[in-house]
């Protein structure tokens, strides 16, 4: 869809005129602008109302008068959509929020899903427990002076793995609530063919990991006890 939406792009026609032509809101439109860098053919019309901004201030405003097109001097807060944001916030928040404001609601919710996926994925690596005796020790306190001590916590296999499980529950639990969100927005019109995709691509690696978790907590770790001395 959105191809044949950037075609009628090219060759002129309105934001508003495509999202009423493929059933979709603005916001898809800009989205798919954006992501697939549509670009007009030379000599198509050009929607001047909703593509482009007039520099300087309004008509009446003194704010800027003297500088150059009427613009703010450089550096001055009502050259910035965010000029409060700017005042109190630091440069580098309020140049991500300028970069955040060309993507879409779609956009936003899939990179909370990206982040939340990558984080359970990383997970896997850093709260892997090898078997029944990977057995982690640490120091978690010293004393000095007249009386010398030490404490260690000792962290079993079966409780770290334990651990894991918990919080690999937790975080797919979120991931769901993300994809059902997402889905959603899907059905008011708000995808293209590639976001269909990519989230149908997903939730299978979800249901795989899903079944992983599963397997583990039908197979417990086995614990085995002896005796001092008995090689039984």
């Amino acid at each position: 869809m959105y191809k044949k939406a950037e075609a009628d792009y090219q060759r002129g026609m309105k934001y508003k005129e495509i999202a009423d032509k493929y059933g979709v809101s603005l916001n898809t439109v800009k989205s798919w602008k954006q992501r697939h860098g549509w670009e007009r053919k030379k000599g198509a019309y050009t929607d001047k109302g909703v593509h482009t901004k007039k520099t300087g201030a309004p008509s009446g405003n003194k704010n800027a008068v003297g500088n150059k097109g009427g613009a703010a001097p450089k550096g001055n807060s009502n050259a910035v959509t965010h000029g409060f944001f700017k005042k109190y916030f630091p440069e580098e928040t309020v140049l991500i929020m300028q970069d955040i404001e060309q993507r879409s609601p779609l956009d936003m919710l899939w990179d909370n899903i990206m982040i939340q996926y990558t984080a359970i994925v990383r997970a896997q690596r850093i709260m892997y427990v090898k078997d029944q005796t990977d057995t982690t020790t640490t120091k978690i306190e010293e004393k000095g002076g007249n009386v010398w001590g030490e404490k260690w916590e000792v962290q079993h296999a079966w409780d770290k793995h334990a651990t894991f499980l918990q919080a690999q529950s937790r975080a797919m639990g979120e991931l769901r609530s993300l994809i059902k969100q997402y889905e959603e927005m899907c059905r008011q019109g708000y995808e293209d063919e590639e976001q269909q995709l990519r989230i149908r691509k997903l939730k299978g690696d979800v249901a795989k990991i899903e079944k992983e978790v599963a397997g583990d907590k039908n197979n417990p770790i086995e614990i085995r006890i002896t005796r001092k001395g008995d090689t039984s």
